[in-house]
């Protein structure tokens, strides 16, 4: 554990999912307690039951969740898991929150979590990579899960890599699909299994799906993860081969993902960076 995490307390802002209580988990193997700040409608209640202590706010409470932290002597915080997208756009903010909303130009997920992030920051809590306490759940290059790769998989990394990251760098999405040259379904505001399901039906079969980061990823707060949902989604529209980000992308409950692998026959593949060789 390095120096910096066995100073102070560390504070959980805690999404839907199985991810937060992944990190709870790898804290408490290096022997930390997290305090747990939990969302309703969003956090599993098991989640907020582990915090020591915890507390439920609603999404768009940034003057609550700053004024817990503080008074638990939280002076490093971590995001996990995923809000609803419709919830950023349906807020019931608080008054700080409300400042906020009115400084930012453009709202999305990446400016709307950016502010919280300051705000945090300016409090005196520094907000730490999404993936601390998750090491060990990064991407590998190369095979992960399921059946050897397609002969395809070169050509198809080749031509999608690029277009993904493009993507990415103008906040569109950080996922796609193609298919022999050609771009089936690009993720938008719906989401990646949403994509996953509707690209690989419009490609009928042999689909490619791509996730990525984009070149100035904050990783505080907006890591790439895949878990077993993504491979049943995968499965749904009939993809293939779905290529991660190797040492940028989480992957959660690695052995059930393996096995719906097996299962369906889709390859998961590491890929880091460049043009596949």
């Amino acid at each position: 554990m390095s120096k910096s995490l066995k100073e102070g307390r560390i504070g959980l802002v805690a999404g839907r999912g199985t991810y937060p209580r992944m990190v709870l988990e790898g804290a408490r193997r290096d022997g930390r307690e997290l305090v747990v700040a939990a969302f309703e409608g969003e956090t599993e209640p098991t989640v907020a039951s582990r915090g020591r202590p915890s507390t439920w706010l609603r999404v768009g409470q940034l003057g609550g969740l700053v004024s817990f932290f503080k008074k638990q002597g939280v002076n490093q915080a971590i995001f996990a898991g995923q809000i609803t997208p419709k919830r950023l756009y349906n807020l019931r903010p608080d008054l700080k929150a409300l400042w906020i909303l009115a400084q930012l130009k453009e709202r999305n997920a990446a400016t709307l979590f950016g502010a919280v992030v300051k705000e945090l920051e300016k409090a005196g809590i520094r907000v730490l990579p999404a993936t601390t306490f998750m090491e060990d759940h990064l991407a590998k290059p190369g095979l992960m899960a399921g059946p050897r790769s397609p002969l395809h998989l070169s050509a198809d990394i080749k031509f999608g890599w690029p277009l993904a990251k493009a993507v990415a760098r103008l906040n569109i999405g950080q996922s796609l699909v193609v298919r022999k040259g050609t771009v089936m379904a690009v993720e938008g505001f719906d989401g990646t299994d949403a994509t996953l399901k509707r690209g690989g039906l419009v490609a009928g079969q042999d689909a490619t799906a791509i996730k990525v980061t984009a070149p100035a990823q904050d990783m505080r707060f907006d890591v790439p993860v895949i878990g077993p949902r993504t491979i049943q989604s995968a499965a749904e529209g009939k993809v293939r081969t779905l290529v991660v980000e190797a040492g940028r992308t989480l992957v959660l409950e690695l052995e059930e993902l393996k096995k719906l692998a097996e299962r369906h026959k889709i390859t998961v593949w590491g890929h880091r960076g460049g043009a596949a060789k």
